[in-house]
């Protein structure tokens, strides 16, 4: 079965910590569907931990709900979790965490293969490491780009209507332009010249 992420981003009141002000330290700001509802297992894994197929150093992995967390959010996680057994692997991040991430860094893998089908309508992703999984030699022969993935440069080629495409991955190819994490990541950067970068975060979980 597939992995679903769902969650809101919060911000944390200017003035919670003075001692007139009496409400919840943190409210909701919105959710986190439509900015993003992709799913990409990369991304969950590189961010969460979540689906860590490729074996990233996860930004934000099991922190549970903060302690803190608003009461909207508290509520809607407790009800999820009370119909779904399935839902595991809260967690929270920090505007301040994601503005500063090296988004050079790679995960474990060296690298990740795909496979489009004629037309483009659905891709089969191959982790990569020191050969190449016989399932795709066996299906499409041996990569042009040479025996071992070892040294071997990124590629893009065709056989039977199908397009292949090598290449090693970093955060910026997971979160970046065209991963619907842009999104994201642009309302959170905005509340944050209003309420700091500490001052908005990113809580999830998952079924």
């Amino acid at each position: 079965m597939g992995t679903d992420i769902y969650g809101f981003i919060e911000m944390r009141h200017p003035h919670a910590d003075e001692d007139w002000y009496e409400g919840d330290a943190w409210s909701v700001s919105l959710p986190l569907y439509p900015l993003y509802g992709v799913n990409d297992y990369a991304s969950l894994g590189c961010l969460f931990g979540i689906r860590n197929r490729l074996d990233w150093a996860p930004v934000a992995a099991g922190r549970g709900l903060p302690a803190d967390v608003s009461g909207p959010v508290r509520t809607h996680y407790e009800n999820c979790a009370r119909l779904d057994a399935a839902i595991h692997g809260s967690t929270w991040v920090s505007w301040a965490e994601l503005r500063d991430l090296d988004m050079t860094v790679r995960p474990a893998a060296r690298g990740v293969l795909d496979v489009h089908s004629e037309g483009g309508y659905s891709i089969t992703r191959y982790r990569i490491d020191d050969r190449w999984p016989d399932e795709v030699v066996e299906r499409y022969g041996m990569p042009p780009l040479g025996t071992s993935p070892v040294g071997a440069p990124a590629g893009r080629w065709e056989i039977s209507g199908q397009t292949l495409e090598y290449g090693p991955v970093t955060r910026l190819d997971v979160l970046g332009p065209g991963t619907g994490w842009e999104h994201v990541f642009a309302v959170m950067r905005a509340l944050a010249q209003r309420f700091g970068p500490e001052g908005v975060r990113l809580v999830v979980w998952f079924d």
